[in-house]
């Protein structure tokens, strides 16, 4: 089964390579250059996976709540992650992303939550 991962990013050479490397092991993979765009995109097309800055909103929305969220940030500092998990995160990355870890902590992360989707309203 191939995943639908949502990407909130907005660094071109971030997404990039986080594209590249979700894309050679058969995710597909959507953009969204900011959490506004996100959001929309995530209660449209009800990926399996998604970014943080949307993660409170997404989390209270009953449409996107089952969607797995992994925060991946350049600007991790103590505590963030336990933030990240607070807001509903079911995992935390910091960047640089290990490029040797990445698509198998996202398939591990994947394969342990239940991705069963409410129906579209």
């Amino acid at each position: 089964m191939r995943h639908t991962i949502l990407v909130i990013e907005d660094n071109p050479l971030n997404l990039e390579l986080v594209r590249d490397l979700l894309e050679a092991n058969q995710f597909i993979v959507i953009h969204a250059p900011n959490a506004k765009e996100g959001i929309c995109m995530a209660r449209e097309i009800l990926p399996d996976l998604d970014g943080l800055s949307a993660t409170r909103q997404l989390k209270s929305d009953p449409l996107t709540f089952t969607i797995p969220i992994i925060g991946v940030t350049a600007h991790a500092m103590k505590g963030d992650e336990e933030q990240a998990m607070h807001a509903g995160c079911e995992g935390y990355m910091t960047k640089p992303i290990d490029i040797k870890t990445f698509t198998t902590t996202i398939a591990g992360i994947l394969s342990g939550i239940n991705t069963v989707k409410p129906t579209k309203r």
